[in-house]
Order: C-alpha cells, then structure tokens, then sequence
C-alpha cells in the first residue's frame, strides 16, 4: 500500500469513527481503536491518526509498530518532539501527555498487548529495533474517557 493509500484509508476511518461514536468496521471493526491528534515534529501541524490502543490504569498505551515498515511512525516523531497530544475514543476527547514506556513496564504491557494483537510479533520481528510503548497519561487532571 502506497503512503497516499494508507492516508487515505486513515481519512476514511477517522471519518468512520467520529461519526459512529468511534465505531468502526472492516478490519478494524473488534479493535480498540482511538483517534490521536498530534502536533507534527517538523511542521506544527495538527494530524490525526486512527490507533490500536490498551487501557492502564487512566492511561491508555499506544506501540509504534508502522506495521512492520523499516522506519517508526510519524506519530511517534510528533510525540518525541512535541509530548502533548490529544485522545479521541468513543465520543469523548482529552488531552494527554505521552512517555515512552521502558523496562519491566514496557515488557508488561507489550505482553498484554500481544494477547489481543499477536500480530504484533511479527511486526517486531520485521525490524532491528524494539518497537516502542508510549503511555498517553491524562494532562492537567483531566479524566480519561
């Protein structure tokens, strides 16, 4: 799939979705999918993107796997540069603040992400390096949907 094609099948979904009250069907119709809005790295601009995403806690928890592709999402740069965000799931947003995720925590909650995605470790074993965990954590009190 071409970058055009997959921005266009994002446009789609986040057309889906913000009009179904975040439902959505086709392939990512038993998903827990969210809609991330981000600040981009290099052009300030605000970009949506639709994502698979776990619950923690008031966190929800994002893995920049690109689908296996050789290099990490442009969500993942927005976020590294730019850590304030904000989340869409079902009818509510809110802000959030994203941390990248390491060590016992990462392996925790990338195992429990694999028992709903196992697809996951494929996309893993596509690429040389480890395919980081981002916690989106509820900015300034805010309650996560």
């Amino acid at each position: 799939m071409s970058n055009e094609q997959r921005q266009q099948l994002n446009r789609e979904i986040i057309a889906e979705f913000r009009a179904n009250g975040g439902v959505v069907g086709g392939q990512f119709a038993n998903m827990s999918l969210l809609l991330l809005t981000t600040t981009g790295a290099r052009t300030g601009e605000q970009r949506t993107w639709p994502l698979g995403y776990l619950r923690d806690g008031d966190r929800v928890v994002i893995f920049a796997a690109n689908g296996g592709r050789p290099n990490k999402p442009g969500w993942y740069h927005n976020l590294v540069a730019n850590p304030g965000a904000t989340v869409e799931v079902g009818t509510e947003s809110w802000p959030v603040v994203a941390s990248i995720v390491e060590g016992a925590e990462r392996k925790r909650l990338w195992d429990s992400e694999l028992e709903v995605a196992p697809f996951l470790a494929d996309f893993q074993n596509a690429v040389p390096w480890e395919i980081p965990v981002l916690a989106l954590t509820p900015a300034n009190g805010s309650a996560a949907g």
